[in-house]
């Protein structure tokens, strides 16, 4: 009978869900892959034309799509780099006997909590005004400049700016890793006379390569995706130089009602992201050690 029971309360709890992700997700996942085999402008009185796989032959010779996944790939592996070096090294820090290490990690959580619109039109002020003037007041005005007017340091921007969003997040994530860890295991390490990068590479890395796979997990699924600050921040420019695929694939959708061209490329970008977030996963849980 008790059995039964929590059969029945799996199903409360899990039906819903099931539905909802289904109806959300699943549905319009599998009507989506419909419309990349077919020449649609959106408008539901128009005709859909099959075309088979000629919208993925024409993706691939899109210059605008093969520039966006570029500037995709350098800002996913910089912001993979930025956002677990800074949160690794705030989780050390908030992790010491500070006095003030939970004000520490509550200040740098909340960035997170910010919608990344908001994010991006804060720091659309700070390039623009505030950069402006520190360069005018210190004479640094090659280096405190309008970082969004130019091709290159426009795209540091949005790493700047992910990275301000994401560390505090993966600080949280690996303080959790580190508090994990043995403190008996570390006293041993210091009595054997191991000093602080040993100790760091020999034993807390290691121990951490959970916390790492999520993490890198987290970053490069978010960076692969990122599109509020994409467009808040830079709306792709300037000339498209930081235009990323969610943008490239939004503006063809809506703004060029090329509905089956974006579906394609949508698909593409699907079995990208989900081919590199699982190799992630498969080669850094391999680096995982058992205490």
């Amino acid at each position: 009978m008790s059995k039964r029971k929590d059969k029945a309360w799996y199903a409360l709890f899990t039906v819903p869900l099931l539905f909802v992700f289904t109806t959300v997700v699943i549905i319009p996942f599998v009507i989506g892959i419909g419309y990349s085999f077919v020449k649609w402008d959106g408008i539901p009185a128009n005709p859909k034309v099959f075309v088979g796989f000629d919208n993925f032959v024409q993706l691939f010779q899109d210059d605008r799509f093969i520039a966006s996944s570029w500037n995709t790939v350098q800002f996913t592996v910089l912001s993979l780099i930025a956002v677990n070096v800074f949160g690794l090294l705030l989780s050390l820090l908030v992790t010491t006997k500070l006095r003030v290490s939970n004000a520490a990690r509550t200040l740098f959580f909340m960035p997170n909590l910010i919608g990344g619109l908001i994010l991006g039109y804060i720091w659309q002020f700070i390039f623009t005004d505030a950069f402006k003037l520190i360069g005018q007041k210190t004479g640094l005005g090659s280096i405190f400049f309008n970082w969004l007017l130019d091709p290159q340091f426009a795209l540091y921007a949005m790493v700047i700016v992910f990275t301000w969003q994401m560390a505090g997040y993966t600080m949280i994530i690996y303080i959790a890793g580190i508090q994990g860890i043995p403190d008996d295991m570390i006293e041993a390490a210091k009595v054997d006379g191991a000093n602080m990068w040993q100790r760091l590479t020999r034993i807390i890395f290691p121990l951490l390569m959970p916390s790492f796979t999520i993490c890198f997990f987290l970053t490069l699924s978010g960076a692969f995706k990122m599109f509020d600050v994409n467009l808040s921040l830079t709306k792709g420019g300037p000339n498209n130089s930081t235009e990323m695929f969610a943008m490239n694939i939004f503006n063809e959708i809506f703004g060029y009602g090329h509905y089956g061209l974006g579906q394609a490329k949508a698909i593409v970008f699907f079995l990208v992201v989900a081919i590199l977030t699982l190799t992630q996963v498969a080669i850094t849980k391999r680096k995982e050690v058992q205490m």
